[in-house]
């Protein structure tokens, strides 16, 4: 990789070195850096951190939604990691020829009480930690969702120590639709736990969260079968998928997290000309939550080149979790 940065991120004139099979390495560790949050006062955080690949290979920033983790591959038969399609020796995020960088989320909490985390916050974090990986320059930041949007940030803030960047799923600011759904799940949550019902705040947050998550399609084609009378009322098919939803969700998230994320995404806003990245946005039309109508307009107010992708997905904002096939050789576009 280059040394020192340069107003136009340059092409890598020969292919990356390709590891041994066997040679990957894997960090999964905490680093203190010193940050200035957005809404809050200088401090030091412990930033978690993932990060695996080839020995000295280039590096690719690789972040998820607000319940995603470092975690993006797992090694060892653990149980997979929530990008594990994509990344791996050989696969489309190959590890052979990268490594991977991925942390956990930051909330308030970690930003020593600020009154709330930004974006821009998790951007700074990510920047202070490759400085202090002696990383120097990250060859591509793929993000989805909030991590899309953490990687606008980026992008923006630190823009020459950056390659080329990748959004699923993510704009320069949220839909106001979005917004109000969101808020709605928060006042649940708040409602729950100042009538001591947190988790079942929580668990009925999720489950609205899911229908904004997922296409109407997908719904027609799972759950348009007649109810079935028991425990005294009629259960419909959706309710079943909605509840284990919920259930799944409050085995590994608090109320504090969840309503720091949440509204992280909400004071989202990043101006698209701010931004000289060499870009490739991907969207679909089924996807509620971040219309292709804010790509449209994201990707003609990039100050740098861009393109955009569309697949046609019955499963909304979810397409990028579960569309590996049609996802794969845009990914390998966007990278090459």
């Amino acid at each position: 990789m280059p040394s020192q940065a340069s107003p136009v991120p340059p092409a890598f004139a020969a292919p990356f070195p390709v590891a041994a099979r066997g040679d990957l390495t894997s960090q999964r560790c905490t680093r203190r850096v010193t940050l200035t949050p957005k809404y809050g006062a200088a401090c030091e955080v412990d930033v978690r951190y993932l990060w695996c690949g080839a020995p000295d290979a280039p590096t690719i920033v690789v972040q998820g939604g607000i319940s995603a983790d470092r975690d993006a591959v797992t090694f060892d038969g653990q149980a997979p990691g929530w990008w594990q399609d994509f990344i791996g020796a050989g696969n489309t995020i190959d590890l052979d020829r990268y490594r991977v960088l991925s942390i956990d989320w930051l909330t308030g909490a970690d930003l020593g009480g600020a009154q709330a985390v930004s974006s821009e916050d998790q951007a700074d974090a990510l920047a202070a930690l490759v400085e202090a990986l002696g990383i120097g320059r990250v060859y591509a930041f793929v993000g989805y969702s909030y991590g899309g949007m953490t990687g606008l940030a980026y992008a923006a803030r630190h823009p020459y120590a950056l390659d080329r960047l990748v959004l699923l799923g993510s704009a320069h600011r949220p839909h106001p639709l979005a917004t109000a759904q969101r808020a709605v799940q928060r006042g649940i949550v708040r409602l729950g736990a100042e009538s001591g019902q947190p988790e079942q705040a929580l668990a009925l947050a999720r489950q609205l969260a899911m229908t904004t998550y997922r296409g109407s399609e997908e719904f027609v084609r799972r759950f348009a079968t007649a109810p079935e009378y028991r425990d005294g009322r009629f259960h419909f098919p959706v309710e079943d998928y909605l509840e284990q939803a919920g259930r799944r969700f409050v085995q590994r998230f608090d109320i504090e997290r969840y309503l720091a994320l949440s509204e992280s995404i909400d004071l989202h806003d990043v101006r698209p000309e701010q931004v000289p990245t060499p870009t490739t946005l991907i969207g679909t039309p089924s996807d509620r939550l971040v219309p292709l109508s804010d790509l449209c307009e994201l990707q003609r107010r990039l100050r740098g080149p861009s393109a955009l992708e569309v697949i046609d997905s019955p499963y909304g904002h979810d397409a990028f979790l579960k569309e590996s096939e049609r996802l794969a050789p845009l990914l390998r576009d966007a990278l090459a």
